[in-house]
């Protein structure tokens, strides 16, 4: 797959988070994919495995009592990574949190086998799901 492919698949990958569709997302990842989630916060650290990931994006979903929303603002394509810029949006204990985010993808064969958060705000994000 080339740099066009991949940038479809991050799409279709964003469509299926934002729509709670774990069974689409679920056919996006390896098996032995790997989450890094930057910070101190609760949800930070190493998701290893495809389970353990969608598990991370549920608590998302579960901690902000189903309000965690992601706009697309741009997916870029080379040919190693591609990167998508997320503008997040999520509410939680009478906190808001509005931030952008990057997020960048390693894609080998039509899947994804490495994810890379990175957050404008590391500490807010921190604070935010703790």
């Amino acid at each position: 797959m080339g740099p066009q492919e991949n940038a479809t698949l991050v799409r279709r990958g964003y469509e299926a988070f934002s729509a709670g569709d774990m069974d689409t997302l679920r056919d996006l990842f390896v098996e032995d994919a790997v989450w890094h989630v930057g910070g101190t916060g609760p949800l930070s650290g190493d998701k290893k495995g495809r389970d353990a990931i969608l598990a991370y994006f549920g608590e998302l979903y579960a901690r902000s009592n189903g309000s965690m929303r992601v706009t697309v603002e741009d997916v870029a394509a080379g040919d190693r990574y591609t990167v998508g810029v997320q503008f997040s949006h999520a509410e939680r204990d009478g906190k808001t949190m509005d931030m952008r985010q990057v997020i960048v993808f390693s894609i080998a064969d039509g899947k994804v086998t490495e994810g890379t958060e990175m957050q404008e705000e590391t500490t807010l994000v921190s604070d935010f799901w703790s």
